[in-house]
């Protein structure tokens, strides 16, 4: 049995219940049968999509310091 494979705005629905309506992680992952750390990870994954990468540096080059 492979992982299932969750739709883009089922993900974003998920999130939103967590995020915006302020719903438990545990009581969304229960309701969902979702597992909480995927829940955590959607909503880790969602958060760089909108800020942008996240994998840009932490510090500044040093040409910029």
């Amino acid at each position: 049995m492979g992982k299932p494979d969750f739709s883009d705005e089922f993900k974003r629905d998920a999130v939103a219940q967590i995020t915006e309506r302020g719903c438990p992680v545990a009581e969304v992952s229960q309701r969902l049968g979702v597992s909480a750390h995927s829940l955590y990870a959607w909503k880790r994954q969602l958060g760089r999509q909108v800020s942008g990468d996240a994998r840009m540096p932490r510090t500044l080059p040093i040409w910029l310091s």
